[in-house]
Order: C-alpha cells, then sequence, then structure tokens
C-alpha cells in the first residue's frame, strides 16, 4: 500500500486527536468533545504516551487509523498552516478532516482491488475511479466541506462489489453470504468462510478460533473483540490494519501479507 495511504503523525497537525469526540468508556479515559485538545496531545502534536496507550486506558485511539488524510490535510489542504498557527481556520480544519479520511479510505480500497489478477475486468474502471477520488482530494478546503461524501462513496461501492464477486468466485464452491448479519459473540470456531461475503457483518466478540476466512470481503466487518487465534486471514479483502487491531490474535493467525501482527495480541 502507498505511504500516501498510512497515517503519517510527523507531518500531521495532530487531527485524530483535535478533530474528533470521544466518549469516557472502555475505550476511552476520559470524554473529549470534537475541537478539544486531547490531553495527551503535546506541543509538537504527537502522543504523549503512544507507547502505552491500552494500559493508560486509550485502546481506542489503537484501532484508528487516518489512511494519510491527516497528513493530506495538514500539509496540502491547509499548507503547512496549523490550527495553534491559524486559529480561525480550526473549525474548518476539523471539518475537511473526516471527509478527507473518507475519501483516503476509498483510495486505499481501490488501490487493492486494482492490485488483484481476478478484478482484470474491472481495472480500466478502477483506474478511473481511483483518478476521480484523487482529484477531489486535492479540491480546496472549502470543496471539500460542501462535497456529499456519502454520494461518492456510492459511485464507488458498485466497483467494489464487483470486485469482491470476482475475487470471492476464484475460492471455488459455493461461498456463504453473511452481508450485515448480527454474528456478536457467534461461536465460528473452525467455521469454513473462505470466500464468504462478509460486508457490514457484527462479529463484535465471535469465537473465529480456526477458522478460514481466506478470500472472505470483510469491509466494513466489526471485529472487535473477536478471537481469530489460528484463524486463516490469507487473501482477505478489503482489510484494514485497525479491524485487526480491535481484534484478538496469536502468532498462529495467518494474516494477507503488508499487514503488522498487533502487539497485544498472544505470543503462544
Amino acid at each position: 500500500m502507498p505511504e500516501t495511504l498510512r497515517g503519517d503523525c510527523a507531518n500531521c497537525f495532530g487531527l485524530c486527536c483535535v478533530a474528533l469526540p470521544f466518549a469516557k468508556s472502555a475505550d476511552f479515559a476520559v470524554n473529549k468533545a470534537s475541537g478539544e485538545p486531547c490531553r495527551n496531545l503535546q506541543e509538537d502534536f504527537r502522543c504523549g504516551i503512544h507507547t502505552k496507550l491500552r494500559p493508560s486506558g486509550f485502546s481506542g485511539c489503537t484501532v484508528y487509523d487516518c489512511f494519510g488524510a491527516g497528513q493530506k490535510v495538514s500539509q496540502v489542504t491547509f499548507g503547512g498552516v496549523s490550527w495553534r498557527e491559524a486559529p480561525e481556520s480550526s473549525r474548518q480544519m476539523y471539518e475537511v478532516f473526516p471527509v478527507m479520511r473518507q475519501l483516503h479510505e476509498l483510495l486505499r480500497y481501490l488501490t487493492e482491488a486494482l492490485a488483484l489478477a481476478a478484478a482484470r475486468p474491472l481495472h480500466g474502471e478502477l483506474r478511473r475511479s481511483l483518478a476521480r477520488v484523487e482529484a477531489l482530494t486535492e479540491g480546496t478546503a472549502d470543496e471539500l466541506e460542501k462535497l456529499d461524501v456519502s454520494a461518492v462513496r456510492g459511485e464507488v461501492n458498485p466497483l467494489l462489489l464487483k470486485t469482491s464477486a470476482l475475487v470471492r468466485a476464484t475460492a471455488g464452491g459455493r461461498t456463504k453470504s453473511r452481508r450485515g448479519a448480527d454474528l456478536i459473540g457467534a461461536r465460528l470456531r473452525g467455521a469454513k468462510l473462505r470466500g464468504a461475503d462478509l460486508r457490514g457483518s457484527l462479529l463484535i466478540a465471535a469465537d473465529l478460533t480456526g477458522a478460514d476466512l481466506s478470500l472472505a470481503d470483510l469491509i466494513g466487518a466489526d471485529l472487535r473483540d473477536a478471537d481469530l487465534s489460528g484463524a486463516d486471514l490469507t487473501g482477505a479483502l478489503f482489510l484494514t490494519q485497525p479491524q485487526l487491531n480491535a481484534a484478538r490474535g496469536d502468532a498462529s493467525t495467518r494474516l494477507p501479507s503488508g499487514f503488522e501482527r498487533p502487539a497485544h495480541w498472544a505470543a503462544r
């Protein structure tokens, strides 16, 4: 995945630590309103407890990724001028950031789709869609603030669905569809879900120990606290690092190339 689609905190104004709100819960130790800097944000826009977020009660921060939107807004949209240097721009910067984040998430999915051999028949459409979304990310702050990002997602989604169908068809046999299913706490130990459609499914705290999730479409699947110990996710479609970070797993969990094994996973 291109570095431009990975968060680069060194070139961001700590936007996820300021623009986004969070409520005191198991994921966050305190309440924070939108536009209010997190108490852990330092003067250099870096997190003061980055290496100990989980034990400090901020596990929610470890499952967030801006897909490179933070540095794009900071260095391109606002020309490297921070909300501290120009407080008058802060409101708009906070409004633009989540829009850019959604656009970058789409770029991440489209880029992945273009790398899939099975999706070759769609590569022309995928390239055109990628170019269009990239052009939108280069818009002015005013243009981005007014952008109907839901409509953009609506244009891209059919292509991603077609990509998914082509890739999952290579799994062989009849693939299962659990799109949007409520599988919270489900007992899916050893489940044969190769090539399954799990888009938007709720797999919170599900037992997926030893499950075969290879070539499964996991776009938007909620994997919070799901147990992926020994599971096979090779070739899983549209999986993101934050999804893995939110789950549990171990050294035997098989991951697609390019992903990092979360530090909090069991070593067994």
